[in-house]
């Protein structure tokens, strides 16, 4: 780590020498334990290095090894759940390696762009002053006080005011990189202090030493590093149903880092043309080898009937609909769906058949209630003679369901896990 450290002219609060003094982390990293089990499983497999080289905190590669350095000064002047908030904030920085990949330039704004990306995944209440959150403006412009310096933040305020969340770091980089106005203010400031301002406005988190003096197989072993810590903890939490308050959706970019998976959409067509049957027509375009000319020949068709059970949770949002049964459209060349409604019950009334040659098909929610597996299996079992097996469209936040007697799929929301663990001929589907 450069002992030598740009600052910007943003004056931010810390506590004082004998607070910092009688500050402590492993309290902290205690209480993680039992909120959010999924970080403090991931924090807890890097070094922690307390250090007044940095003003705040940050992960960063040092001799061969990734590393937690934080200021106590700092830490000491931020509430508990702003050191929840922060601790977050780094693990992010390493699901996503940030800390071993080349940075962008200019260095400032891909250090804001990777902030941004970040912080749309932590509750705002957790977040230090500083932290860059897309829609909202920033706090303590007031405390800069260089012209040059408050021109470029305050630019950056408006900007970031009007970002949507959830846009990864390259969208936010373009988009600060499409700005004339904040381009031209940064070209006020001082070469070094373009580059040394760490994420903004330095309350937050440092990203000295990021990608910087790394030969290609110190990057591929300390990504693996990253990646084995990610998935032990992200595997640990999907076994104990621990993941906290981590949303659907950052579980679905975190299994990213780790999952090798197979794309859905490739499965459930494998699924829907392995329940396709030989259905014999007659056609005198065909010649009947044993008996020519005197009886019509056969032809064969493959066709599949499939019943389709739509889960009306209130996590099952239309636009997933939407690309669940888009998905099937495209498959029905040789396969008829009949869709249903469910919660604890099987809603005969929603039924609705699509086949080859039908233009579209509308989704209608017809029930709200709990969620129910059994009802779908017992209703399947009583049609059994029409289907040759059924999909489930669900959050997969239900108890285990009866064996199939013929062959299920189950289509998981993105960032969603079965509550149980599947029967050996089911076929599960995880949308992303």
């Amino acid at each position: 780590m450069s002992d030598e450290k740009v600052q910007s002219d943003y004056i931010f609060d810390t506590a004082s020498d004998e607070e910092a003094a009688k500050f402590r982390l492993s309290p902290h990293l205690i209480n993680l334990m039992s909120e959010e089990p999924f970080f403090s499983s991931l924090i807890r497999q890097i070094r922690r290095e307390k250090t007044d080289q940095i003003p705040t905190a940050g992960v960063t590669c040092i001799d061969g090894s990734l590393a937690l350095y934080w200021n106590p000064k700092f830490l000491a002047s931020l509430s508990a759940d702003e050191i929840k908030g922060l601790i977050k904030h780094e693990c992010y920085h390493l699901i996503f390696k940030h800390c071993t990949a080349r940075k962008q330039t200019p260095h400032q704004m891909w250090n804001m762009a990777t902030d941004l990306a970040i912080n749309s995944l932590i509750s705002e209440r957790l977040l230090p002053e500083g932290g860059l959150i897309p829609g909202k403006p920033l706090n303590g412009l007031d405390k800069i006080t260089d012209p040059d310096q408050y021109a470029v933040w305050k630019r950056l305020s408006e900007l970031i005011r009007g970002f949507p969340k959830n846009k990864n770091s390259e969208w936010y980089m373009a988009q600060l990189m499409e700005d004339e106005e904040l381009q031209e203010a940064m070209g006020k400031l001082p070469k070094d202090a373009a580059g040394g301002v760490g994420c903004g406005m330095p309350g937050m988190d440092d990203h000295d030493g990021w990608g910087e003096g790394l030969t290609e197989e110190e990057k591929a072993k300390l990504e693996n590093e990253i990646k084995e810590a990610v998935s032990k903890a992200g595997k640990e939490a999907d076994r104990t149903n621990s993941w906290g308050t981590v949303s659907a959706e950052a579980r679905k970019l975190i299994r990213k880092t780790y999952e090798n998976k197979v794309d859905w959409k490739n499965i459930l067509t494998a699924f829907v043309g392995r329940r396709q049957r030989a259905k014999k027509t007659s056609t005198h375009r065909r010649i009947n080898r044993k008996y020519p000319y005197i009886h019509p020949g056969k032809k064969i068709g493959h066709q599949a009937n499939l019943a389709v059970y739509i889960d009306q949770s209130g996590s099952i949002s239309d636009r997933d609909i939407e690309m669940f049964t888009g998905c099937l459209m495209g498959l029905a060349k040789n396969v008829t769906f009949t869709f249903y409604n469910f919660d604890t019950r099987v809603d005969e009334k929603s039924k609705q058949v699509w086949k080859k040659g039908k233009k579209s098909i509308q989704i209608k929610r017809t029930v709200c209630g709990g969620t129910c597996f059994n009802c779908v299996e017992d209703h399947f079992r009583k049609n059994i003679d029409t289907f040759d097996g059924y999909i489930v469209l669900t959050d997969g936040c239900a108890a285990k369901p009866k064996p199939c007697k013929l062959r299920r799929c189950w289509v998981l929301l993105p960032g969603y896990k079965l509550y149980f663990d599947p029967d050996r001929t089911d076929v599960v589907a995880q949308m992303d």
